[in-house]
């Protein structure tokens, strides 16, 4: 898994360490900086595939800008000329790179300054000036360099997690099939799209292999008895809906036989939201490094805390080294965090007195297990005990 990363000069971030774990939340205030992390990984992504431009950000879920809304600008220092980014994991892999653009006439594309991808004191690509008649400096090296890696090094398992890191942003029109995705992919689309046929893949893998999987989601869902992809809904749904080929079809545990069915465009829509976490934690096609940004949403406060009681076990049994990255707003996020598993971790994402973002993790010390005995964490978090609150 990816350990640690370093974000220098990006966004609202001047310089922070992230060491993660297998579930890594991220509260805080609006405008603290949360999603400027997310997409602070998914830049050093597409740095790793070789290309760090619009089209690219876009393919990660990154909100694509101007450099000037890249780099770091406050009052208390100059603008860096160049963001720097890096990523190490457990096997002693690291890949580290800075990016250049200039403020007053950007290019497409970013320059790749320096670059550096190495196993231990083993360098794959150096540091330093390359040799510009033969490599466009807009090109990575380490992508290129990659043909070359045998697949089980380290470094090749690195860059690989990293080239296909997403930022997920679900959303419920896209969920429910009413409009297409933007960014469509194997399981489900960046915003949900491709839901039926994620589940289709999803449902057919469990009933192979385990049944209790699907239990386990089916447990989320108070009201269903049944969840299948069908490609005959024309009875489910009026003629003006707009429908993809397949659809998901709901059985309603409590409605009559003759009329408990019902599509995506007329369930929950939190039904919709778990059904997308738990594909993309359990799919074999998911990505091994990942982030959802606001996984909360639309969900019922006490259905969000079994939902992220759940995230870690069914992470690891999707893959052993699969990570997750997200960001919520709802308190009771924070109860179904087991912060006593190493693999857990919460980081409260607030602003210092320059305006800077600055990380810290949350972990359970004398003060706060005293605290803890009495309240859970999200009163603990309302109450300001855990900090990442607005100074409102």
């Amino acid at each position: 898994m990816i350990r640690t990363i370093q974000v220098d000069g990006f966004k609202s971030i001047v310089s922070q360490t992230l060491e993660l774990g297998r579930v890594n939340c991220f509260i805080g205030a609006n405008g603290v900086g949360k999603s400027n992390i997310l997409e602070a990984v998914g830049v050093l992504g597409a740095a790793a595939n070789g290309k760090v431009d619009d089209e690219a950000l876009l393919r990660r879920g990154v909100r694509p800008g101007v450099p000037r809304l890249y780099k770091t600008s406050f009052d208390s220092a100059s603008v860096p000329p160049h963001i720097g980014l890096s990523a190490h994991s457990e096997q002693d892999a690291n890949y580290r790179v800075s990016l250049l653009n200039p403020l007053e006439n950007p290019d497409p594309a970013w320059t790749f300054k320096t670059e550096r991808l190495a196993v231990e004191f083993d360098e794959i690509v150096a540091d330093g000036v390359r040799n510009r008649r033969n490599l466009t400096p807009t090109a990575g090296l380490a992508a290129l360099k990659l043909v070359e890696v045998p697949t089980s090094s380290p470094a090749a398992d690195l860059m690989q997690r990293l080239q296909t890191f997403a930022i997920y942003s679900p959303n419920t029109p896209t969920l429910r099939a009413m409009v297409g995705d933007p960014q469509s992919r194997n399981p489900v689309g960046l915003a949900g799209g491709g839901l039926a046929e994620g589940f289709a893949d999803f449902r057919k893998m469990v009933l192979d292999h385990d049944d209790d999987l699907l239990d386990s989601v089916f447990d989320l869902i108070d009201w269903v008895a049944d969840i299948q992809t069908t490609t005959s809904a024309g009875a489910l749904l009026s003629p003006s809906v707009a429908r993809t080929k397949d659809v998901l079809k709901f059985t309603d545990r409590f409605m009559r036989k003759s009329r408990n069915t019902l599509t995506a465009y007329d369930a929950s829509e939190g039904a919709l939201y778990v059904l997308f976490c738990a594909i993309l934690c359990l799919s074999p096609q998911a990505p091994n490094f990942f982030a959802i940004d606001n996984l909360d949403q639309a969900l019922n406060p006490r259905l969000v805390g079994r939902l992220t009681s759940k995230l870690c076990g069914w992470l690891q049994h999707g893959s052993q080294h699969r990570q997750l990255l997200f960001t919520a707003h709802n308190p009771a996020v924070l109860d179904g965090l087991d912060l006593t598993d190493p693999e857990v971790r919460l980081f409260a994402i607030e602003r210092n007195s320059d305006g800077h973002t600055v990380v810290r993790r949350i972990e359970l010390n004398a003060e706060l297990q005293r605290l803890h005995t009495s309240y859970p964490l999200s009163r603990l978090w309302l109450m300001g005990s855990l900090g990442a609150v607005p100074n409102v």
